[in-house]
């Protein structure tokens, strides 16, 4: 077995590595091996935008995709990570477009028309789409890459027209004038889900309007965009309000345009609140949502002011035509000052609706466009509901509820170029819908695509296959064994653009649920709470932080701070906390090597002890193990349930607190170093034993660590040997195919020996060590010291030199009749009492001044805080968190002051 070397090279491993998986095949899911024996676990990715590069979210995400993977396949589970892409339509066409300009090839679109450009954006997309797919290789995804599809391939175009034209015959897909969210800057209508509510500094601009039918009453109406004041074609009043009832069915002037200042209806509309602006509404039925729908209850005149690109158009008037919306907004504040109706501006603040891709205000704009009504939606709600399909955390499951309860048709059009077409066809009057173009000639096709969401609901089925053709389907394989999948990860944020959307189409084309579990991860801020993002500058680059410290320590580090469900503070010292943990990992396996050069003896294949031809009694004597051994592999039987358990309920969190625990702490921190007693002994049967031992908990270790830590497991695996002459398919190529741990069960317990109460006796052993450690830490020593055990009980000359040992103790004497001098310090341990003899070990004056002075700081503070806790003024007034630090600080200083008030005596003796 060659030595492993001497320090960690995690680039050259995780390069090496991933090409061999690769090579092997190793990540490829194949049907035919599913059966009962070997049930099936699928899973797709949340496909990235081909614009993508990878980010924090990225990372978050696929990791937990791959832990569940490569969990699932140790657990000897037909394994499916489906991968791939979406063409996301309005982003990716934006990046080329704008790409364009730069490049001084284009002003505008249509200077290509609409063929060049798509060619132009399929040549960027085949040079650049993959670059995300590539950065996620990096990471460890043991995705089936040999599956990867894309939203825009043939047979998934397919899927899309036949989905399309399926829902249409059904008359849930209809063309409609509606009111809808428009992207001034992309030019194309958005769905609700696709405008991001922002709070805005602003201001409410009061203006006058004079009574026609009363000259001498004038009406101030309140109002955030007086730019489109010329479009305004009433104004509303709750017919309610005592104040103005009176004036409903007259008119007043619209101060806007100047040359056409046309007399307008005032109009009585339970919608206007009494509470808001000045209780008179302003009404511009083709620029705001509410506004249109007063329009409609009163049948008024619609007037658009603005070019779909945001510019004021002639019927703006000319003082404001030509001109960008917010130009306009100061122009029209301009002209009603001029016009001596201005009474005046306020600040205000309100949320602002933004496009998520353009990252421009939308406008509401009445536009031809294409609407889906929902299917499936009882379906898709029942199945939350009664717990069939499970959210973690569940409190996902009521706001889905929420949002299905109260849906709203969905708005499927998007006026770009780079998309699904959709297949409906016009002549004359003459109206066709169809999977492919009709014949004959005359026919136009409608110049609108789908919405990028529309190909993507298809996503779980569409991607294995789907044809629409049950017997097709039925006799697909990957469709058969992989579908429904098994988990789903994702955001909360596309809750509604997406996991509701595939629940639904899972019903409607596959008749039940596409996924059985959807795992909502957290967001990732920055340690002020803050979202990540490029703008702030506080979103680091993951290909950087695998360049620094390595893919495993990136995975591990970010799996250390995803708590269920919850968002994420990231701190880099988490990752540089996984580095640090890869190094350990790495120097206990050499430790391991350096005591013996004899290969490792694996454990048998389903990684059990009993009677197997890979492990004997010959290599684990039960006679021989001390109480140290026993006690390891208790804790790696509690590491193995706790760690198995937070996985199945989605802790990851949790099951990485438990690896850190126990490993850096419970193995090389207790067991490696109380090994030190055998390891450097004489007894040759005991250290064979020992390093039984150790190969056992290695061997299970590496196993519990592989879904987290890919690379460095995968290496130390085959470093150590444990991979040797076991079949292929059980870790003899691979850890990812090594079965996943299990406890030892009771026979087996029995078998070596192993009681509830050996854990309970090394406890107490190392308690005792604790204690001993604290005398030490009390009196600023750092270096080996005699430590005298007085004992409680009898004990044998191995636990003693664990003790010794672990201590740092040099010597540790053992005497039951020991008579230590006045002011020894010293612990009451469950072994006996432990002493510290002081004498020449520190400068009794100096010290006995030291701790005088702590002691007086700390009996300062005591009376300060006290004081305050007495005072009633304060403690009345402040938050309950306030008086709950006060009360932890007045504990503190209470055990800080006893302390130092021991130790004074124990010098003063």
């Amino acid at each position: 077995m060659p030595e492993l070397e001497k320090t960690y090279t995690p680039a050259e491993v995780e390069a090496r590595w991933y090409q061999r998986w690769l090579d092997d095949k190793c990540f490829e899911a194949d049907p035919s091996r599913v059966s009962e024996k070997r049930p099936a676990y699928s899973i797709v990715i949340p496909p990235p935008n081909v614009t993508g590069v990878l980010h924090m979210g990225h990372v978050l995400n696929n990791t937990i995709q791959d832990i569940l993977s490569r969990r699932a396949r140790m657990q000897g589970k037909e394994v499916l990570w489906l991968p791939g892409t979406d063409h996301a339509g309005i982003a990716t066409q934006n990046v080329v477009e704008k790409t364009l300009k730069k490049q001084g090839v284009i002003k505008h679109r249509d200077d290509l028309g609409r063929e060049k450009l798509v060619e132009k954006i399929w040549e960027w997309k085949d040079k650049h789409g993959d670059i995300i797919i590539d950065q996620l290789k990096k990471l460890g995804a043991s995705c089936d890459w040999s599956r990867q599809r894309f939203t825009f391939d043939d047979d998934y175009n397919a899927c899309v027209m036949r989905v399309f034209v399926d829902l249409y015959k059904k008359g849930l897909i209809y063309r409609g004038r509606r009111m809808v969210n428009w992207c001034p800057s992309s030019l194309t209508a958005l769905s609700d889900e696709e405008v991001i509510p922002t709070p805005q500094k602003g201001f409410m601009y009061h203006f006058k309007v004079q009574v026609v039918e009363e000259p001498d009453t004038w009406l101030e109406i309140a109002t955030t965009r007086p730019e489109t004041i010329p479009g305004d074609t009433a104004v509303a009043v709750n017919p309610k309000d005592e104040r103005y009832a009176h004036l409903i069915g007259k008119h007043i002037k619209r101060p806007l345009p100047l040359e056409n200042q046309a007399p307008i209806p005032i109009v009585g509309d339970d919608h206007v609140d009494f509470e808001f602006g000045t209780g008179v509404l302003k009404v511009t039925p083709a620029h705001d949502k509410a506004d249109f729908e007063i329009g409609q209850r009163h049948n008024l005149e619609i007037i658009d002011v603005l070019h779909p690109n945001a510019i004021l158009n002639e019927l703006a008037g000319k003082d404001l035509a030509g001109l960008e919306r917010f130009e306009g907004r100061k122009k029209a504040v301009e002209l009603l000052t001029e016009l001596g109706v201005m009474v005046k501006e306020e600040p205000h603040q309100n949320n602002v609706g933004y496009s998520e891709r353009a990252g421009v205000p939308i406008e509401p704009r009445l536009s031809e466009q294409w609407f889906l009504k929902y299917p499936s939606i009882k379906e898709s709600q029942d199945v939350v509901a009664k717990g069939e399909m499970k959210f973690y955390p569940d409190r996902w499951a009521k706001v889905y509820d929420h949002w299905l309860t109260g849906i709203q048709d969905w708005c499927i059009s998007r006026q770009v170029w780079w998309g699904h077409r959709i297949p409906v066809w016009y002549r004359g009057e003459e109206t066709y819908c169809g999977t492919s173009a009709p014949e004959g000639e005359g026919w136009t096709q409608d110049p609108d695509v789908l919405d990028t969401w529309f190909s993507s609901w298809l996503w779980p089925f569409a991607t294995m296959g789907w044809t629409g053709d049950k017997e097709k389907d039925s006799a697909n394989p990957t469709l058969k064994a992989f579908y429904p999948t098994t988990d789903l990860v994702t955001g909360p944020d596309i809750i509604f653009f997406w996991v509701a959307r595939m629940i639904m189409a899972g019903f409607e084309w596959m008749s039940e649920l596409p996924f059985k579990n959807v795992y909502y991860t957290g967001i990732i801020r920055d340690k002020q709470g803050r979202k990540m993002s490029k703008s702030l500058g506080n979103s680091p680059d993951p290909l950087d932080l695998i360049t620094k410290y390595s893919a495993d320590a990136l995975r591990f580090g970010i799996m250390r701070s995803a708590p269920l469900g919850q968002d994420i503070r990231y701190d880099e010292q988490n990752v540089e906390l996984g580095r640090n943990f890869c190094t350990k990992l790495w120097n206990a396996a050499r430790f391991r090597q350096m005591q013996s050069s004899t290969g490792f003896q694996p454990v048998s294949p389903d990684g059990r002890v009993e009677n197997s031809s890979y492990i004997t009694e010959a290599e684990i004597s039960p006679t021989l193990l001390s109480s140290d051994d026993k006690w390891i592999l208790l804790r790696l039987n509690t590491a193995i349930a706790e760690v198995s358990a937070a996985l199945e309920e989605y802790r990851f969190s949790d099951a990485t607190a438990t690896l850190y625990r126990f490993f850096w702490s419970e193995y090389c921190d207790w067991y490696i170093e109380a090994s030190k007693a055998v390891l450097q002994g004489s007894d040759e049967k005991r250290k064979a034993n020992t390093l039984a031992v150790i190969d056992f908990v290695l061997s299970h270790t590496l196993r519990l660590f592989h879904p987290f830590l890919p690379f460095i497991t995968e290496e130390l695996w085959h470093g150590m040997g444990f991979n040797a002459d076991l079949p292929e398919n059980q870790g003899g190529k691979s850890i990812m195919f090594a079965p996943w741990p299990k406890p030892l069960d009771a026979d087996e317990l029995a078998h070596f020996g192993i009681l509830p109460e050996d854990e309970a006796t090394a406890n107490q052993k190392y308690e005792t060590v604790n204690l001993g450690r604290g005398l030490k830490s009390t009196f600023n020593i750092n270096k080996k010291v005699r430590f005298v055990l007085k004992p409680n009980q009898e004990l044998p000359g191995h636990e003693i030199e664990v003790i010794r040992i672990l201590l740092n103790a040099e010597p540790l004497d053992v005497d039951a009749s020991f008579a230590p001098t006045k002011g020894t310090p010293s612990a009451l341990t469950p072994l006996g009492t432990v002493f510290l003899p002081l004498d020449g070990l520190i400068d009794v004056e100096a010290e006995r001044a030291r701790v005088g002075k702590d002691l007086a700081k700390a009996e300062s503070e005591l009376e300060k805080v006290t004081a305050k806790l007495a005072d009633e003024n304060f403690t009345s007034k402040v938050p309950q968190k306030v008086l709950d630090e006060h009360q932890q600080r007045l504990t503190d200083w209470q055990e800080k002051s006893a302390k130092l008030k021991e130790m004074l005596a124990a010098l003063s003796a």
